[in-house]
C-alpha cells in the first residue's frame, strides 16, 4: 500500500509515464486497471524488490556469520564467584565478538567442548580426559548454610564434616552424574561419614532454600556465602504463615 495522498501519486504515475513513453494505467475505468505494460511494469518491480529484500537478508548473516564468538559453558554456582565480573571485562575489551552463555553441568560441558558447541567451560568438578585441556583456576574451600537459628550457627571454630554427619544433607544437582554431589558425598564416604539423610535437588538457589525450610544443611563454595537474597528468608516466611493458618506444622 502507497501512502501518497492522490495528487501527487497521479503526478509521479504521470511521471513515470512521460520517462518510459508508455501509458500504466486505464484512465477512464472504474475500478482502475493496468495496462499491458503497466502489469510488465509491476511483475518486474515487484520481483526487484523481492530481491532487494533477499540480498539483505544474505549481507545480514553473512555479517552475523563473519563476526567472532565465544561460547562459555558454565555451572549454575560459578556465577557467585568472578565469571559474571570477567564476563563484563571481556566484552569490555572484545566488543566486537559475541559472547554466549550456557548453562551445562561439568560432563555436559566436556561433551560440548568435544563437539565444538563451547569454547571454554566453568566447573567444579576434576576430570581426566585426553582430548580436553584442564586448568586448575584455584581451589575454593566450602562453607556450610544452616538454617537461621540452627544450633551448629553457636559452634565455636570451623565446623567438620563430622559436626554435620548426624544431619539431613542438601546436595545439588540431581543426575547426570557424576556431579558436585557426588563430590560432597564422596569427602564423608571417605571420611566413614554418612549423612542422616540425602536431599538431591536439581539446582543450587532449591538447595538453599530447602536449608531456610530447615529441611536440612548443605555444602556449597564459599563464594556463595554472598547471596543475601532477601526472597528466600521472604518465601519461608509466606511458607510459615500459610501453614499456621492452615494447621499444618513446618518442616514435620
Amino acid at each position: 500500500m502507497l501512502h501518497i495522498a492522490q495528487p501527487p501519486l497521479s503526478r509521479q504515475i504521470q511521471q513515470l509515464e512521460d520517462e518510459l513513453g508508455a501509458a500504466l494505467i486505464e484512465r477512464g475505468s472504474r475500478p482502475l486497471r493496468l495496462t499491458d505494460a503497466g502489469r510488465l511494469l509491476y511483475e518486474q518491480a515487484a520481483q526487484v524488490l523481492d530481491r532487494v529484500e533477499e540480498m539483505k537478508a544474505i549481507t545480514q548473516r553473512l555479517h552475523e556469520a563473519e563476526r567472532p564468538r565465544f561460547r562459555i559453558g558454565f555451572v549454575p554456582s560459578t556465577l557467585y564467584g568472578r565469571l559474571p565480573e570477567l564476563n563484563r571485562r571481556y566484552r569490555a575489551v572484545r566488543p566486537g565478538v559475541e559472547l554466549s552463555l550456557l548453562e551445562l553441568t561439568t560432563l555436559e560441558q566436556i561433551a560440548a567442548l568435544k563437539e565444538g558447541r563451547i569454547d571454554v567451560g566453568y566447573g567444579r568438578i576434576p576430570f581426566d580426559d585426553p582430548a580436553i585441556e584442564r586448568t586448575l583456576l584455584r581451589n575454593e574451600r566450602l562453607s556450610t548454610a544452616l538454617p537461621a537459628g540452627h544450633s551448629l550457627t553457636a559452634h565455636a571454630g570451623q565446623l567438620r564434616l563430622d559436626d554435620l554427619a548426624a544431619e539431613p544433607l542438601v546436595v545439588y544437582p540431581k543426575p547426570p552424574r557424576l556431579s558436585y554431589a557426588d563430590q560432597v558425598l564422596t569427602l564423608f564416604r571417605e571420611r566413614g561419614l554418612k549423612p542422616r539423610a540425602v536431599y538431591e535437588v536439581r539446582e543450587l538457589q532449591t538447595a538453599l532454600g530447602l536449608v531456610a525450610a530447615e529441611v536440612g544443611v548443605c555444602l556449597v563454595p564459599v563464594s556463595v556465602e554472598g547471596d543475601k537474597s532477601p526472597e528466600i528468608a521472604f518465601i519461608t516466611k509466606l511458607i510459615r504463615e500459610m501453614y499456621r493458618k492452615a494447621g499444618i506444622a513446618f518442616g514435620v
